[in-house]
């Protein structure tokens, strides 16, 4: 992608940040087979009321559909954390597709893939040198030792890693993808060109992201306004009682050429 396109890619997405879109939730509609799955997986007596109340915040089933998330995919899910996405993914996945769950598995594996349905979760274990810098995660060059994904996601994961620990990500999703695969991210919101300070260690500039993981070869699909957010003034940090649970959040859909 050329830098003319970067750019209005990048005007594209700092105007969805200033206006007022997705301020309603979606209009109920008919659902495709994969999405009558995720509800289904919603449903599940396995999931928590503090899980179930965060539905509404993310929007999962819309969500997963812009990611293209089909029931007979090869997914790759990273830093996992305590399952939110993990018990709705591998329902949808248990017949047709697989779900492998990479970094930061400890608590799924702790937790959830112990119980009956979650059998069929494959963990990627990964060989990788870390360190703490400035409370964020380096990470030296790595492998998921997995190939022909169809799908990788990551929700709210990024911010806590350095520059180079992202473009390790990024590198290493880029080798687990078959060619024209797909990678999702969602993080939180940060002022375009704002410098790190106390507010905004767990926000990312959206515009820097793309420029990221374009890097290493990906190609920009498409943004979504799903998790706008236009009472969140970008200037708080995300775990502050007036934003928590109501952060603005990009959602980018990229593609492995």
């Amino acid at each position: 992608m050329n830098a003319g396109i970067t750019s209005v890619i990048a005007l594209s997405l700092l105007v969805w940040i200033a206006a007022d879109v997705s301020a309603q939730p979606a209009a109920r509609r008919e659902l495709s087979p994969t999405g009558e799955k995720i509800r289904a997986a919603m449903e599940s007596s396995i999931r928590t009321d503090a899980e179930r109340a965060r539905d509404r915040n993310r929007r999962p089933i819309q969500t997963l559909d812009f990611f293209g998330l089909t029931d007979d995919m090869r997914v790759l899910e990273l830093v996992p954390g305590g399952g939110w996405y993990t018990k709705l993914l591998a329902p949808v996945l248990r017949e047709n597709g697989v779900l492998f769950v990479a970094m930061g598995t400890a608590g799924v594996q702790r937790n959830l893939l112990n119980q009956p349905g979650f059998e069929g979760v494959k963990v990627v274990e990964v060989d990788v040198s870390s360190e703490r810098v400035g409370g964020r995660r380096l990470l030296g060059e790595f492998s998921f030792d997995v190939e022909d994904i169809d799908l990788a996601l990551t929700f709210r994961n990024l911010h806590n890693y350095t520059e180079e620990g992202r473009l390790a990500i990024a590198q290493a999703v880029f080798g687990s993808l078959k060619p024209g695969a797909h990678y999702g991210v969602v993080d939180h919101t940060r002022r375009h060109m704002q410098r790190d300070d106390v507010e905004n260690g767990r926000r990312m500039d959206p515009v820097m992201m793309i420029k990221e993981i374009q890097s290493v070869g990906f190609e920009l699909v498409d943004f979504s306004p799903l998790h706008y957010r236009r009472d969140d003034e970008l200037i708080y940090e995300v775990g502050r009682r007036s934003v928590t649970g109501n952060t603005d959040r990009f959602t980018l859909l990229f593609r492995r050429p």
